[in-house]
């Protein structure tokens, strides 16, 4: 692989994590108009929508022509779909109201502990968890103490339901390796959009109110959350991911905590305590250490299988 084509690919996902980092602020603002769930149907619906010309795309360089996106014959994509985007719905859900009552910045580096939670829930599957990464994790939790935590131990309600939607983003993110094997990932990925979607404007029809104003009010904020953090963030990744070192992939990646941070200081005017910063630096070089180790002990596992093929 050519030093141009990584770096390129590097300058792409920086580009997908500065998209997510930056949603944080469109969703939080998006707020002010609308309520959660129906936030997040017509999010993830318009995502969805944005991913098909990628689906159309890749269809036809594989056959060379259109397939159809959902076909119900293809009982793997369905089920992993409806599994995956049950989780989703419930992450997402949890983030959005969280938001309400944190802030942007707070929201999006508590969310990326998704990174450091995910090689721990793998132990109950039976993967196994490096030292590095049991490093990053304390790293990342003395780090969550210092950003989240107030007097008397007493973690603020905004950030708690953040913290548990970042337990769902890792079971997510879990369920998302077994099942992406199995089917077309992309395809995978519009299918738990709109079982998210759907789900969600389930619940905004039982339980909120929308009116024709709200809507157009909070449009700026639905579009970009919507097309460019679903659509185009997923998109960057996808194309991304093919030709960037998995290593600097997840250290890329990761900014989207920081970004997070920026977007909130600069467009919500958010600011962060000493004490709070603190909290930010060490999540962050915990969430940098679980990643490099794990892709460190990956690689020489990798290594390790592919010398004993030779004794």
């Amino acid at each position: 692989m050519s030093d141009s084509l990584r770096l390129r690919a590097n300058l792409l996902l920086l580009l997908g994590a500065t998209i997510w980092g930056f949603a944080f602020v469109a969703q939080r603002t998006g707020m002010e108009y609308l309520e959660p769930f129906t936030f997040n149907a017509i999010r993830f619906f318009i995502g969805g929508l944005v991913l098909i010309p990628l689906i159309r795309f890749l269809d036809r360089q594989r056959t060379g022509h259109n397939l159809p996106v959902i076909t119900f014959q293809n009982r793997a994509l369905l089920v992993g779909g409806l599994a995956v985007g049950v989780v989703l719905f419930a992450a997402a859900a949890l983030q959005q109201i969280g938001l309400v009552y944190t802030t942007a910045g707070k929201a999006g580096f508590i969310t990326s502990l998704y990174v450091v939670i995910v090689p721990i829930l793998g132990l109950f599957i039976g993967q196994r968890t490096s030292p590095g990464t049991w490093t990053g994790a304390i790293l990342a939790a003395i780090g969550l103490y210092f950003l989240t935590m107030q007097g008397s131990l007493r973690m603020a309600w905004g950030d708690l339901l953040v913290l548990f939607g970042a337990v769902l983003w890792a079971v997510h993110m879990i369920l998302l390796g077994r099942h992406s094997p199995r089917t077309d990932s992309v395809k995978l990925a519009f299918m738990q959009f709109m079982v998210c979607a759907g789900l969600s404007a389930i619940v905004a029809l039982l339980t909120e109110t929308v009116t024709l104003d709200a809507f157009r009010a909070g449009l700026a904020s639905i579009f970009y959350a919507g097309v460019l953090s679903v659509g185009v963030g997923y998109t960057l990744q996808v194309v991304g991911q093919r030709h960037a070192r998995p290593a600097e992939a997840a250290i890329i990646m990761s900014l989207e905590a920081v970004f997070a941070v920026i977007g909130g200081w600069l467009l919500l005017g958010e600011l962060l305590t000493p004490r709070a910063l603190i909290g930010c630096g060490l999540m962050l070089a915990g969430i940098l250490v679980s990643q490099v180790a794990g892709q460190t002990e990956e690689r020489v596992t990798n290594d390790e299988v592919r010398d004993m093929r030779y004794e």
